[in-house]
């Protein structure tokens, strides 16, 4: 490794700082001013020592940890390791900061620690990055400040640590833990109805008669062959498909909470994806913009799960218009089965949604359309909020324009039998996985 540069610390500067005193006496006798030169000279002499003194590169190993594939939205942690290598009798000070993707927020990428004398034992240190999108991500070396004995002068050497990751939809929310309180606690603005194991449409099995239970669901034939009340118990259907189209046009670049809505959309959909699969459905997904970007048609198994989340992970939002008519062109070209067909859009511009509900209906009744749109929050209270001067009314009319026009597209798309989910950021996800579950027990496919 280089022998690195030194840099002045604190108090050299300090000292420096103190020989401008004699120097600005120098007017009343010349005596001041090599007063001023000497100290300078004797504080840039022990700088020197002490830069030579300073610990070598040689002289600790540091390394960084990082998953290689991080989860975006979530704060993902990222550790350094470092070793002393000469363990000598004095404790060693080093300071070191990392290069996190410029992409990413990052909180305590420049710590400092101090390793302690005739000690070989790893020390660890932590800071975290939360990527707000998806994609390819790059960090760079390690730089590390190791202070002289006199904490004058520290040595700064570079280690190479370059290194790439990926960083993936929110897989933290895939666990089924976090599934099971989705439908009760991440979605506030929706009460979610809890629904009997027992409903659905494919039968499961027999058992004995509770009291409470449907009449209708008694098998008298088995009831007499065994001389007791025996019930049918159903189950959701399994092998249905499902198709999850993600719109990648400008409409959802905007942010929200933080993140473009395109990233909350991708979250959203690969919960749902996970859920289908674990339910037994066959699931397919579509990413378009003018054109379709990826296309994976229906399939099952915990294999394409990974497909999925390999194919949404680079996913961006293009500056033009979406065209739904070529999506959904491609989409059916050769699926005939009657499909769960969930769009991820957004319903707040009038052009864009004419054509929208144009093909969307057009679905029915063939297949079951849902429509998955954010509520921006923002806008919401924009359309509320008491104007207190001329701008304010200006966007107060121009918010309240877009919500009348989402609620008639609503409203429309509701009347044609689709379904419409609007949530918030926090509860989006949820929100989209109750209408599906509410799909499954009602047997509407």
């Amino acid at each position: 490794m280089r022998q690195g540069r030194p840099v002045p610390t604190g108090l050299a500067v300090a000292l420096f700082a103190g020989g401008l005193v004699p120097a600005a006496l120098t007017v009343a006798s010349p005596t001041f001013g090599w007063l001023a030169l000497a100290m300078n000279v004797a504080v840039l002499a022990l700088c020197a020592v002490d830069f030579l003194r300073a610990p070598r590169a040689e002289d600790v190993k540091v390394s960084r940890e990082v998953e290689p594939i991080l989860s975006s939205g979530t704060r993902n942690a990222v550790h350094w390791v470092f070793e002393r290598l000469d363990p000598g009798p004095s404790p060693l000070r080093v300071e070191v900061r990392d290069e996190p993707p410029s992409t990413v927020v990052s909180t305590g990428h420049r710590q400092s620690l101090t390793l302690a004398p005739r000690s070989t034992a790893p020390s660890r240190l932590t800071y975290f990055v939360t990527p707000p999108s998806r994609g390819d991500a790059h960090f760079g070396d390690l730089h590390l400040r190791l202070s002289g004995p006199l904490g004058l002068c520290a040595r700064q050497v570079r280690v190479p640590a370059a290194q790439s990751v990926k960083i993936y939809p929110d897989l933290t929310a895939l666990s089924k833990e976090a599934l099971t309180l989705a439908r009760s606690s991440d979605a506030p603005s929706e009460r979610t109805v809890r629904r009997r194991a027992s409903e659905g449409r494919e039968f499961e099995s027999l058992r004995e008669y509770r009291p409470g239970d449907d009449y209708r669901h008694i098998d008298w034939k088995a009831s007499a062959r065994h001389a007791h009340t025996l019930v049918r118990t159903w189950q959701p259907e399994r092998h249905q498909p499902m198709l999850l189209l993600l719109d990648c046009g400008r409409h959802m670049a905007g942010k929200v909470r933080g993140r473009r809505k395109l990233d909350h959309a991708v979250d959203a959909a690969l919960r749902l994806a996970r859920v289908g699969l674990d339910a037994g459905d066959v699931v397919g997904v579509m990413a378009f913009s003018s054109d379709v970007l990826t296309f994976l048609p229906p399939r099952k198994g915990h294999e394409h799960l990974r497909l999925i989340t390999e194919s949404l992970y680079r996913a961006e939002a293009a500056l033009e218009e979406s065209d739904y008519g070529r999506a959904y062109d491609f989409a059916f070209a050769r699926q005939t089965r009657r499909t769960l067909v969930v769009l991820f859009t957004d319903l707040v511009d009038p052009d864009a949604s004419s054509a929208l509900l144009t093909r969307t209906l057009a679905l029915r009744p063939r297949h079951l359309p849902v429509v998955a749109s954010l509520l921006d929050e923002d806008v919401r209270a924009a359309a509320t909020h008491v104007p207190e001067e001329v701008q304010d009314a200006y966007s107060r009319q121009a918010a309240s324009r877009l919500e009348a026009e989402f609620r008639r597209t609503a409203s429309t798309l509701r009347d044609a039998g689709a379904l419409v989910v609007r949530a918030p950021a926090q509860g989006f996800g949820a929100a989209t996985l109750n209408v599906y579950l509410d799909v499954k027990s009602r047997g509407l496919l």
